[in-house]
């Protein structure tokens, strides 16, 4: 039996994974993870356009060309997005450098690879969202629940409120979750960041009930969203039991709409509901886990009745004028009269975001009837 030994790109990987990833650069294991995801496609691509198997290819076969063409190949053929583009680019280029510092003598193509540009990546389609009713029709529970109901209710309502990325909520131990007041969950985020986050009274009867219908045993370490073996939801799971869901309720969300939602429009419907509910941008930053309040920004372009609000500033006699003693925050669910603030059909109970929010939403409305030329009472200067 012919013996098989390590090429220098095998042995250059094994270094990559095992030594420079973890150690120098302290990258966490779901980063890992997406570069070794990136190799892994890039060597079944240099595999079929060399005719080779893939344990038979070498630093010889890491070229420019093949990585330009990769990339390509994930765009057509695999039809991804630009970002997932960049990201598996990214993973490339961060071997590329590394290689270079093995194997000096392979610095110019390996500069070649590092020169495969980067796409611009803009957003053709608007964010995508739910609306207040299209929320309620997905929590509505069905006249006779089973036990992957319960689990689904939970799962959706704890998204919605905390606006966690789907990974983060499935990391999710029963430890980390706190069902007494006040009830708060604690979420492990990209780049190991652990943020609190507050959650309702009705979300925490909803994991308590979920816990106490388990059917199988429960300590404080057991993942706290499973499947029907037993085993953590993964990421797929969850697209699916959305879908499943989505499809359960046509009469408040069309077929064609349902098609483009997304286990993370869930978290874009938490950033949109918490803007429209008059929380500043800082907050929904920390509330999401962003690194950067750029990102936070995004809703505020994506959030049609502010750009609707703010044009009736600009142009008082387009829109219709406030109803006496409210003002354009009624389109956003929002009441405040006398200095308090009270919701009666939002989402987000202003008595959740505390007393400084409501203090701003009634400075908030005091400016806006100034610009339409009214008074608290609706009556002009």
């Amino acid at each position: 039996m012919k013996r098989t030994v390590p090429n220098d790109l095998g042995l250059c990987l094994v270094k990559f994974f095992q030594i420079y990833l973890p150690s120098l650069r302290g990258m966490t294991t779901p980063t890992i993870r997406s570069y070794r995801d990136a190799v892994v496609l890039f060597l079944r691509f240099a595999a079929s356009r060399t005719s080779k198997h893939s344990d038979q290819i070498d630093l010889d076969d890491f070229t420019a060309q093949y990585v330009s063409e990769f990339v390509t190949f994930l765009e057509q053929a695999r039809h991804n997005c630009i970002g997932t583009r960049n990201v598996r680019l990214a993973a490339i280029h961060t071997f590329a450098r590394f290689a270079a510092t093995e194997y000096p003598e392979r610095m110019a193509e390996l500069q070649r690879v590092l020169g495969v540009p980067f796409k611009r990546n803009a957003r053709l389609e608007p964010i995508e969202y739910l609306e207040q009713a299209e929320v309620a029709a997905l929590l509505k529970m069905p006249t006779h629940p089973t036990a992957s109901h319960y689990r689904d209710h939970a799962l959706f309502a704890l998204m919605f409120n905390t606006g966690a990325r789907v990974q983060e909520v499935l990391d999710l131990r029963v430890r980390d979750i706190r069902l007494d007041p006040p009830c708060q969950v604690r979420l492990l985020g990209k780049g190991g960041k652990v943020r609190i986050c507050p959650i309702w009274a009705q979300t925490a009867a909803k994991v308590r009930q979920l816990l106490e219908r388990s059917s199988s045993p429960i300590d404080a370490d057991s993942a706290l969203f499973v499947n029907r073996s037993g085993k953590k939801l993964t990421r797929f799971g969850v697209r699916y039991l959305l879908q499943k869901r989505l499809a359960a309720c046509p009469e408040a969300i069309d077929a064609d709409r349902a098609k483009r939602i997304h286990p993370h429009s869930l978290r874009h419907t938490t950033a949109i509901h918490l803007l429209k509910a008059g929380v500043d941008f800082a907050t929904i930053s920390q509330w999401l886990g962003h690194a950067s309040l750029n990102t936070t920004m995004n809703y505020a372009r994506a959030d049609i009745d502010l750009k609707r609000q703010a044009l009736a500033q600009v142009f008082p006699d387009v829109l219709a004028r406030p109803r006496p003693g409210r003002v354009a925050l009624d389109r956003l669910g929002v009441s405040v009269r006398a200095g308090c603030a009270s919701r009666a059909s939002h989402s987000f109970p202003v008595a959740l975001l505390g007393s400084s929010v409501c203090e701003r939403l009634r400075l908030r409305q005091d400016a806006l009837a100034a610009r339409a030329g009214l008074t608290r009472y609706g009556r002009g200067p």
